[in-house]
């Protein structure tokens, strides 16, 4: 792709997104992967800024919950904070958005299909949050995690359980054991991706990944509970 070419989709996702970046390095950092290099000298990608990303997610989905359910302890507010942000919700959004259009990534990277990648759309969303924060504050951050969530905030007001428990409850009553097995670990200390395993006897194994211990079980949970609807 020519750097002419870059741009203009750059200029197509400003346009989804609403916003035209004051610094367009800073939104050209948070679209290019960590296997793009220039020569001897690697590229800036966008690790640091999925690192910030993060934070910033995390506080704008942890002050509208509080404000919309101001009678609720942590315990309630927990299940939906986590059901908003993780890297199936990310993807999801960067999905919505059309993020992956513009994402530059190494050839072998792009052969691979890393512009349809999950685990590559959330960390995306998540380096785009922050040079959104980075260029033009909180509440530009905020526009964007509205948009995109789209109905994320209202799906959650049924106050979902966590999906550990409901896995937990769910194995109990049928008298099997439950055990989540990790996989691998990768990705940098600060930005680690787990991949784990929900185990119930007498069942296959279900996969889950995420960006914690945590997170990775829960997916590995929500994806055993749903595989069982599907078979009743």
């Amino acid at each position: 792709m020519t750097g002419r070419d870059h741009d203009a989709r750059l200029a197509e996702l400003e346009q989804r997104i609403g916003y035209v970046f004051n610094d367009r390095a800073l939104l050209r950092e948070a679209v290019t992967h960590g296997s793009v290099d220039n020569g001897a000298r690697k590229k800036r990608d966008y690790d640091r800024l999925e690192f910030l990303g993060d934070r910033v997610l995390g506080l704008i989905v942890a002050e509208r919950l509080l404000d919309e359910h101001q009678n609720e302890q942590e315990g309630q507010l927990a299940p939906r904070y986590n059901a908003l942000v993780n890297k199936h919700a990310c993807a999801r959004a960067a999905r919505a958005a059309d993020l992956g259009a513009a994402l530059v990534l190494s050839p072998s990277e792009e052969a691979n299909g890393g512009r349809g990648k999950e685990a590559i759309l959330a960390d995306i969303c998540e380096s785009v949050i922050a040079a959104l924060y980075l260029d033009s504050g909180f509440e530009t951050a905020r526009a964007f995690v509205t948009k995109f969530w789209g109905e994320a905030f209202d799906d959650v007001k049924s106050a979902p359980r966590d999906a550990k428990t409901a896995l937990q409850e769910w194995a109990a009553a049928r008298k099997r054991g439950l055990s989540y097995v990790m996989i691998k670990q990768t990705g940098p200390e600060h930005a680690p991706h787990f991949v784990i395993d929900a185990v119930v006897d007498g069942y296959p194994p279900v996969r889950g990944e995420g960006g914690s211990k945590r997170d990775a079980q829960r997916a590995a949970a929500a994806a055993f509970l749903k595989e069982r609807e599907k078979h009743g």
